[in-house]
């Protein structure tokens, strides 16, 4: 099934009134958020211009750890999301809410030096 036919089927079960159970809609919250922070990692490495390797070095990891992150293959511990926002030269923000999730890297100075 092609994802255009995938999503309309969706679509038309939301406009019909189904819901999905509740374990299903959690999944999905959770996947999101993996998804985020997995999105602002790539970001910021790729805008310092730093390999999945570069990275894992200067955060004391290796690229297979950097892999798995990018792909929301694991759930990072938080001193190892504080490793990674040293090693991006960047402040780590999350924002959770009920309708809204953000994850950001915000660097500490000019990329441009």
């Amino acid at each position: 099934m092609s994802h255009s036919r995938w999503k309309t089927i969706r679509e038309r079960k939301i406009t019909e009134g189904f819901t999905e159970p509740a374990e299903v809609a959690e999944a999905r919250y959770e996947i999101r958020l993996s998804m985020a922070l997995a999105k602002a990692v790539h970001d910021r490495r790729t805008a310092l211009g730093l390999t999945q390797a570069q990275l894992a070095e200067r955060a004391g990891l290796t690229q297979a750890k950097i892999s798995r992150i990018e792909r929301s293959d694991t759930v990072p511990t938080l001193p190892l999301l504080a490793k990674l926002a040293r090693a991006l030269d960047a402040s780590l923000d999350i924002s959770l809410d009920d309708d809204s999730t953000r994850v950001a890297f915000t660097a500490h100075h000019s990329d441009a030096a």
